[in-house]
């Protein structure tokens, strides 16, 4: 990996890592949910500082460039992390319609 892929996935952990603390400080994030973001940052930050790792990874999984593994564990945890909002958007939005249709049921049988 250059040298320029490596700082630059530094400046982006680092960025990450401020956003998410302003992010809980604004109670504007769980903390639960910052931890997959700390994971996430702390993995750049180790694929940055330990390049070796992406390159015995992308040889053992038959991978011709170790940027290409970096983008495509980035690509994966999105999209896993995509996949459990949209399965918790759904439970939300069940709970939502049960919480409506008892209201309208409360409201009805005062009438």
């Amino acid at each position: 990996m250059s040298v320029i892929f490596r700082l630059l996935l530094v400046v982006g952990a680092i960025f990450e890592f401020i956003l998410v603390i302003r992010m809980i400080r604004k109670s504007a994030m769980p903390i639960a949910d910052s931890v997959f973001w700390f994971g996430f940052a702390f993995l750049l930050l180790l694929l940055a500082a330990f390049p070796g790792i992406a390159f015995w990874a992308s040889e053992l999984l038959g991978i011709e460039s170790p940027v290409n593994l970096v983008y495509l564990v980035i690509i994966a945890l999105l999209i896993h992390r995509v996949f459990k909002l949209y399965v918790r958007l759904s439970e939300v939005n069940d709970k939502l319609t049960r919480l409506a249709q008892d209201l309208a049921l409360r409201d009805h049988e005062e009438k």
